[in-house]
């Protein structure tokens, strides 16, 4: 059971990161002074902001004036260190370059691991999988078109999740914890909408017309089922509790959404937007962080969201999923939740999550164009057969190679510097970077037998 491995374990999650990678190591510094323990894994729900340097901020979707280093190129030059497992999704306001060269996921830095565009691994048994990006529905059903220099465009659809990522989510078996950085679609009508109102006022017309969150999300968490879910990205903290019967449906119908205008963030308009990138198509205990001591710069983003239909659902028992979004890493701000016990953690690739990485393979364009799925039943039978080839060619071949059956990431994954930190752009400081192949990438695809469509080499 999830509680008995938690009792091993103790997990802190966080909310948006925002590069504040400094803030967030020295709260739970703090917390483990206070209470005489130690956190093993740190979970983070997006707008992590993986800038290695000035180019890479050429990339992220904000204003000029938000258009900050922030700490994590300290962790990627080694300046510093990581102090535990970090494992990261991505949000809207991102390096999403960098990200992109991680497509399958893989280490931004020493101990800091990006899940993917999608993924999921296990950390001492635990699954954990996750979505990163956020929903927009004229992105949805393309293909991941975007090719660097990103134009005005480009540079946001590169972070809208796609259709095929959540197909190929919506194919696992039940994860343990789902990270996202939108909210799933109507969860506010599972926990105390009204203290949510009081909090967020601006909500109220979304809330009522049932259109505050991501459609596909809400899919997957009436698919998955998972224990626990965490988001990030609305800035406010919201616990809830979706009870599974056979056939549950979310409350309200699905209709054209628009995310809420929250005056904390910062706002990308869609008047912003390159029309041309727009073509049609149990319970545990938890312990809470105190606040840190205000920045008055916070970012939101207004994103919008429309009706999708959700994916297959299987038939399952009776269950519940807790559901708990965290706020960004701000003073007097509920920003971290910590889960409980301790055990060295190791992180390992989920055999599933390989099956079905290779199984959808075909169906991964680069171009606008998506091919058109298979249906459920045809795609859990090569999920199937994959599956047996993941074990012959990944599983048993590590057993093979080492005499135990190993899916460390450490083995096949190798952190290696693929831009330089700052300081040392020359005088293209303030422009784009060049395309980079990361070996990770690389090695993933090899492991896997498939092709790398996402940053082959020159010339491959």
């Amino acid at each position: 059971m999830l509680a008995n491995r938690l009792r091993k374990m103790k997990v802190a999650v966080e909310g948006c990161c925002h590069g504040a990678l400094d803030a967030i190591y020295q709260q739970i510094k703090t917390l483990e002074t206070k209470n005489k323990y130690k956190v093993d894994l740190l979970l983070i729900c997006g707008d992590f902001q993986a800038v290695r340097n000035h180019r890479d901020l050429q990339c992220m979707s904000v204003p000029q004036k938000y258009r900050q280093l922030g700490d994590f190129y300290k962790y990627y030059t080694g300046e510093k260190a990581a102090p535990l497992l970090t494992i990261v999704i991505g949000g809207n306001h991102e390096a999403s370059n960098y990200l992109w060269e991680l497509y399958h996921g893989g280490w931004l830095a020493p101990n800091i691991y990006f899940l993917g565009h999608a993924g999921c691994v296990q950390v001492n048994g635990i699954r954990i999988a996750g979505a990163s990006g956020i929903f927009k529905n004229h992105d949805f059903h393309q293909g991941h078109h975007e090719r660097m220099p990103y134009d005005h465009g480009s540079m946001r659809s590169i972070y809208h999740i796609r259709e095929y990522n959540i197909r190929r989510l919506s194919l696992l078996s039940k994860p343990d914890i789902f990270l996202s950085h939108d909210w799933p679609q109507s969860i506010e009508q599972h926990g105390d909408v009204k203290g949510l109102l009081r909090r967020k006022p601006f909500f109220k017309q979304d809330i009522n017309s049932g259109n505050l969150g991501s459609p596909p999300l809400m899919g997957l968490l009436q698919t998955l089922r998972p224990n626990w879910w965490f988001s990030a990205h609305l800035h406010v903290r919201f616990e809830a509790i979706v009870r599974h019967g056979r056939g549950d449906q979310v409350p309200g119908e699905s209709s054209p959404a628009v995310a809420p205008a929250n005056p904390d963030e910062i706002s990308i308009l869609d008047e912003d937007f390159d029309e041309a990138s727009a073509t049609p198509e149990g319970a545990l205990p938890t312990e809470r962080a105190p606040a840190l001591p205000q920045n008055p710069e916070e970012i939101t983003l207004e994103g919008e969201e429309e009706d999708v239909e959700p994916p297959p659902r299987p038939v399952l028992p009776p269950s519940e999923t807790r559901f708990i979004a965290l706020d960004k890493c701000l003073p007097r701000r509920e920003f971290l939740e910590v889960l409980a016990r301790r055990a060295i953690p190791k992180l390992t690739y989920d055999p599933e999550w390989l099956a079905i990485s290779r199984a959808f393979h075909p169906y991964f364009s680069t171009t606008r164009h998506q091919a058109t799925y298979p249906d459920e039943a045809t795609a859990r039978a090569r999920v199937s057969e994959a599956l047996e080839w993941v074990q012959e060619n990944v599983v048993r071949k590590a057993s093979s190679d080492n005499g135990v059956s190993s899916l460390s990431v450490d083995e096949r994954q190798v952190f290696a510097q693929t831009a330089p930190g700052p300081g040392q752009e020359g005088n293209s400081k303030f422009q784009q970077p060049p395309w980079y192949t990361n070996p990770q990438t690389a090695a993933f695809c090899d492991m896997l037998g498939i092709e790398n469509k996402i940053n082959p080499p020159p010339g491959a």
